[in-house]
């Protein structure tokens, strides 16, 4: 029924949960399983183009370097659960300022036929300010979501 699952990690413990479900429905499905990473964009200092660089200030080199850092060390799970399965999988960081949108558009770009994800299950009043990456997926997808709590 699936033959490419995407499955979106954030580190946390609830994403471990839904890496387990991801590559388990991947061998019942002999389908293949993408883990992704969204990292944060790099935005450049207001001030870069002052005469004085600020403290702090960090080049799109350095950014980059840190963000494959932290994408090797959150998709190394992904990795290791799929070889432990025998499932092919392939990882794959982006950077983006909205988590939900970048996960919505891997799924296209990788033709995934199912999004398998954690949600931290925020209530009140911090959903409504935080708002739910799940939910913008779900609402934005276009293809089965399968949430994990």
């Amino acid at each position: 029924m699936f033959k490419r699952i995407l499955v979106p990690t954030d580190g946390s413990a609830m994403s471990r949960r839904a890496i387990a479900l991801a590559v388990r429905l991947a061998k019942e499905q002999d389908a293949r399983v993408t883990g992704l990473w969204v990292g944060p964009a790099w935005e450049p200092n207001l001030y870069a183009y002052d005469k004085d660089v600020p403290p702090g200030f960090i080049s799109p080199k350095q950014h980059a370097a840190h963000v494959k850092k932290l994408a090797d060390r959150y998709l190394a799970p992904v990795r290791a659960a799929a070889a432990a399965a025998r499932v092919p999988s392939d990882c794959v960081t982006v950077e983006g300022a909205f988590p939900y949108l970048e996960i919505v558009n891997s799924a296209r770009r990788k033709h995934c036929d199912l999004i398998v994800m954690a949600s931290h299950g925020r209530r009140g009043i911090s959903r409504l300010l935080l708002g739910s990456v799940a939910n913008k997926v779900l609402a934005h997808a276009g293809i089965p979501v399968l949430i994990c709590r």
